[in-house]
């Protein structure tokens, strides 16, 4: 972890301007921060065999991002797109929508899937980004570790501990279109155990439609939650949970309203022989309502187990099992009409995976892992395996290439949706198959100069058994969701970094991407393939992080997103930026501009959208941010 580093950790809890000076964090210890989510143990970032990109601490403080769909669009391997206020396109390597499928996000090891529509519902998803340690992305696929609906990638924002955050914390601030507040206290129980409590709301304006009219998807939420961290000789306990309740305004009244919250408590022992054991269990509640219309509520409960161990000198395993129940609830007031049928369902997720890394020579190390998981009762026994081989060419630099197979499990929609009118059925869910995928990738990591590091990744995807739309037989009703779009996929991800001197970091990023998708035969090629997602073919980034003093920050953030071909939405270019001073060892005032190249913008849609991807687009606008934060 790259906060563990004494002379960074010791700045960090007390600090509240630029979290850490530029000099501090050279290319060298980037390289070397620790990453779990790619073989589920630690890893330096050089080391690991994937396209995997950090998000750290230190980046999300010093862009003013205070959204988890913000802080995503610091990753270059990511798109990101807001749809509106409450909704966002989040994915990796294409098939983006608001019910992006293929994308699996989890944080503290909790995934936040909802078997709704195979995605995540990211207005639900909050965690202070004071409170984040790092996030680890990875593009590409991860479910021989992860399992099903890991397939273009994982996301994993993983919190700091306790004993990081001690002490009385309080940030608020305003702008044209937010306004936020939170409260937050650490404490010590004892040497070994540490806690933290907190409490945040926030309130977000409307956007516009493209007729300059008022997009009425203004929102607000509170949310609370705590955290207790004990860590002995052997055992390290940490147990963390939240609450939220908001509400969002909708174009048609009435408001939706969402609450729900969650329960996490992991255990990790070492065994004799340096052996590591992790036992997981988790409770997440999600209830959103839209009075006279319909309901959803879902309960998840997941225990989880794992082992990892060094086997000889030259390999080291990871194996594990787990099992997941999830209850879910759809009652709508148009039940005769519209809905899911049964209203009630029960998922079962089981799975069982090994991983061996094995070490061929001092510089070449093969990883070799594979997953069974069953989802019941939508999804059979299917295997999830996986191939890596890496070559650690130089100290610096890594060659890695890849060969894996993941699945996207069918959701609710696939299944159980039904829309009738009158007595005649228009939309029905039918036996609706898993869609595969199988990816081949290649890559480098590496720091071709002391003051340059550098990760290129390559790919090649092949799917099948991706979500069509067929009407009946006679060419008539109900339309069913089928498994008759197949293609592939190709692309390149570039990013690094140039330290051009001790207080001044460029950053920058790029990935193009190309899609080749078609209908097998016999398919009536309804909705065309702008069913699957709608992407960019490329994206640009750059950043500059600049220390212009020791207690002054200056950040400039600017993307270019290439057009959207269906629905369409015209190329852009956006610039964000924030200035941050450190009034004081416990006062920081920062001012964040967004979006600050125009008076506001289309980045998802039109008035014209595929059933698969939700709502219509509304224009972002420009906005500025003054917080002030506050810490003993």
């Amino acid at each position: 972890m790259l906060l563990t580093l004494p002379s960074i950790d010791a700045r960090a809890q007390n600090d509240v301007g630029p979290v850490s000076s530029l000099k501090e964090l050279s290319i060298e210890q980037l390289l070397g921060i620790e990453v779990t989510s790619v073989s589920k143990s630690a890893e330096q970032l050089s080391d690991a065999a994937a396209a995997v990109y950090v998000i750290t601490r230190d980046d999300i403080l010093r862009s003013g991002a205070r959204t988890i769909p913000d802080m995503l669009r610091l990753a270059p391997n990511l798109q990101v797109a807001q749809i509106t206020a409450t909704s966002f396109a989040i994915t990796a390597r294409g098939f983006n929508g608001s019910a992006a499928s293929k994308l699996l996000v989890l944080i503290d090891g909790r995934s936040v899937y909802t078997p709704y529509h195979s995605g995540v519902s990211w207005d639900v998803q909050d965690v202070l980004p004071e409170d984040i340690e790092r996030i680890e992305v990875i593009s590409g696929p991860g479910a021989t570790l992860w399992g099903a609906n890991a397939v273009n990638g994982v996301i994993n924002i993983i919190t700091r501990n306790s004993a990081s955050t001690q002490g009385a914390s309080v940030t608020a601030g305003g702008g044209n279109l937010d306004q936020r507040a939170s409260l937050q206290y650490g404490g010590s129980a004892s040497d070994q155990a540490s806690y933290r409590a907190y409490v945040d709301s926030f309130h977000v304006g409307p956007d516009v439609t493209a007729s300059g009219t008022d997009a009425m998807d203004d929102w607000h939420k509170s949310q609370g939650g705590f955290r207790f961290d004990q860590a002995g000789a052997q055992d390290v306990l940490s147990v963390h949970g939240d609450f939220y309740e908001g509400s969002e305004d909708e174009l048609a009244p009435p408001a939706k309203e969402i609450s729900g919250g969650n329960l996490l408590a992991r255990w990790n022992h070492e065994l004799a022989g340096g052996s590591q054991l992790q036992i997981q269990s988790y409770y997440d509640y999600v209830a959103f309502s839209i009075p006279a219309i319909a309901s959803d509520y879902l309960n998840t409960y997941d225990l989880e187990a794992q082992q990892s161990f060094s086997w000889g000198p030259r390999q080291y395993i990871v194996w594990g099992a787990g099992e997941q129940v999830q209850q879910d609830n759809f009652p709508t007031a148009l039940s005769s009409t519209q809905g899911f049928s049964p209203q009630r369902r029960t998922l079962n997720l089981s799975d069982i995976f090994l991983q061996d890394s094995i070490s061929l020579t001092d510089t070449l190390k093969a990883v070799l892992g594979a997953k069974l998981e069953e989802d019941t009762p939508y999804m059979g026994v299917e295997p999830l395996p996986s191939a890596r081989l890496s070559w650690k060419v130089t100290n610096a630099d890594l060659l890695w290439l890849a060969v894996s197979r993941a699945v996207r499990a069918p959701s609710r929609i696939d299944r159980d949706l039904f829309e009738a009118v009158g007595p005649e059925v228009i939309i029905r869910g039918d036996d609706f198959r898993p869609e595969e995928l199988t990816a081949y990738e290649l890559g480098y990591r590496g720091q071709p100069s002391p003051n340059t590091s550098l990760s290129i990744s390559t790919f090649y995807n092949v799917y099948r058994d991706l979500r069509s739309v067929e009407p009946a037989p006679d060419g008539g009703f109900p339309l069913t969701f089928e498994n008759r779009m197949l293609g592939d996929t190709c692309g390149v991800e570039v990013w690094g970094n140039y330290q051009v001197n001790t207080w001044w970091r460029l950053t920058g990023g790029a990935n193009w991407l190309h899609e080749n998708l078609h209908f097998a035969p016999g398919s009536s090629d309804l909705g065309g393939t702008a069913l699957a997602g709608d992407d960019p073919s490329y994206q640009l980034s750059a950043r500059s992080t600049m220390d212009l003093a020791r207690n002054l920050a200056l950040n400039f953030d600017l993307r270019r997103v290439g057009a959207l071909p269906n629905p369409a939405s015209p190329a852009y270019t956006e610039l964000d930026s924030r200035v941050g001073w450190s009034v004081s060892r416990s006062v920081a005032v920062s001012l964040t501009g967004s979006n600050l190249l125009h008076p506001q913008h289309l980045e998802f849609g039109t008035a014209s959208t595929p059933i698969q991807l939700g709502p219509t687009g509304v224009e972002t606008g420009r906005s500025v941010f003054l917080e002030v934060h506050w810490r003993t």
